[in-house]
């Protein structure tokens, strides 16, 4: 796992190469192209800062990054500059965080991990409706109950069943007993052909689903299947937190993976990322966009290249060793807390390599959690649990102050 650290002038000199190497719209004679820079009663684009701010200067140039650019089409030549930013950032993140091999991964920046989710089902549905003559009602989505919503979402909007697997309620772990059953009732109710999703970090508990079970689980019944990891979450952390990590492209059961930047990385929103082995992505191929050099593969369509420029930037800044040590940082810190709960005698689920720790709802008042801004696992009904998750800006006063006050609200039951 090492990407190079490059510094300010390294980054601001290849971002600003990148820009110069797309076609300029103020520049050329463009007439065809329904796109255009930043409007500028707005956006100046001669505003003395942009020459030592490249991600703005990428943001007012507005490339579109529509298309699979790792697929080696054309795909809106007039980009190509920028394209090759995003093309680099995909075999980071699939060669040297997810470990596949050199030049056998495809993949994109989407709007977020809620469309690479649906996009990794999208793709498994017509691989089995084309590659093993499947009907739409022999297709189900495999997916625990701590899973994130666009898994129902994926499921409605493709007309796919589901299949929610139960969770042990202190473990989080799936009940394997339940995972047997309700796949045998499946295939006994016609289901053929099996869309797993691992979860690589749970949204509440950020807990890690055991994909070798899950694949083992299913080639043993010799059942057809494919497994994607949601690492929205855990993509950028768990790797480097666990070096035996299973969650890789080394990985036979695993297929694609989902991560999301503007979480751990930092970046703005709208920079999920959608990673997959080759060979998949044309089965979603949209032989309709012809106007589009190299057709279109995702769901979005058309997506802001500057979005890929800031996750490129900020990888780039850290480098791999830099990257390591931040996301060591907030496990010990994490760790820390947890520390204090156990002395507390605190019921929690925290995964050990991970930064999210979810507290039983009993141990914390709603006046206290309201304060401290924790994440209820329900909105609707009475919490069981009330999540913390260590980010950047949590610093170490607030974190003694809240776990001053929870000892105080212990000491007085």
């Amino acid at each position: 796992m090492y990407w190079k650290k490059l510094n300010h002038d390294e980054i601001k000199s290849t971002i600003f190469k990148a820009l110069a190497e797309n076609v300029n719209y103020r520049e050329k004679p463009i007439l065809g192209i329904p796109g255009t820079y930043l409007d500028t009663e707005e956006f100046y684009d001669d505003a003395p800062f942009l020459k030592d701010a490249p991600y703005m200067s990428a943001m007012i140039a507005n490339p579109n990054h529509i298309g699979c650019h790792t697929l080696g089409d054309e795909s809106l030549s007039i980009f190509k500059g920028t394209q090759q930013i995003e093309i680099d950032l995909i075999k980071i993140c699939a060669e040297e965080i997810f470990k596949g091999n050199k030049n056998e991964q495809d993949g994109y920046v989407a709007p977020g991990g809620t469309e690479a989710n649906i996009q990794a089902m999208w793709i498994y549905r017509n691989y089995f409706i084309k590659e093993c003559a499947a009907k739409l009602n022999e297709i189900a989505i495999v997916y625990s109950q701590d899973s994130h919503y666009s898994m129902p979402k994926g499921a409605n909007l493709l007309g796919l069943h589901s299949i929610i697997l139960n969770v042990d309620e202190n473990l989080r772990e799936i009940i394997l007993s339940d995972l047997e059953n309700k796949i045998n009732n499946a295939s006994k109710g016609g289901i053929k052909y099996f869309i797993v999703i691992a979860n690589l970090s749970t949204t509440m508990f950020g807990s890690v689903d055991d994909v070798n079970v899950l694949g083992g689980f299913f080639e043993n019944k010799n059942l057809h299947f494919k497994i994607h990891v949601d690492a929205a979450f855990g993509g950028f952390i768990y790797p480097f937190n666990n070096p035996q990590s299973l969650f890789s492209f080394q990985n036979k059961y695993i297929t694609s993976f989902t991560v999301d930047a503007h979480k751990m990385l930092q970046t703005p929103y709208g920079t999920g990322i959608f990673l997959i082995r080759k060979g998949y992505m044309n089965y979603v191929k949209t032989e309709e966009a012809q106007y589009i050099p190299g057709k279109d593969y995702t769901l979005c369509g058309s997506r802001s290249g500057a979005n890929a420029i800031s996750i490129w930037m900020i990888l780039r800044i850290h480098g791999s060793d830099g990257w390591k040590a931040k996301m060591s940082m907030l496990n010990d810190h994490t760790s820390g807390i947890c520390n204090k709960l156990k002395e507390m005698n605190i019921e929690f689920f925290r995964n050990h390599y991970l930064n999210i720790i979810a507290i039983k709802s009993k141990y914390i008042s709603e006046k206290l959690a309201n304060k401290y801004y924790l994440v209820a696992d329900s909105y609707e009904h009475k919490p069981k649990w009330f999540k913390i998750v260590v980010m950047p800006h949590v610093k170490k006063g607030a974190i003694d102050q809240f776990l001053s006050e929870l000892k105080m609200e212990q000491n007085n039951l």
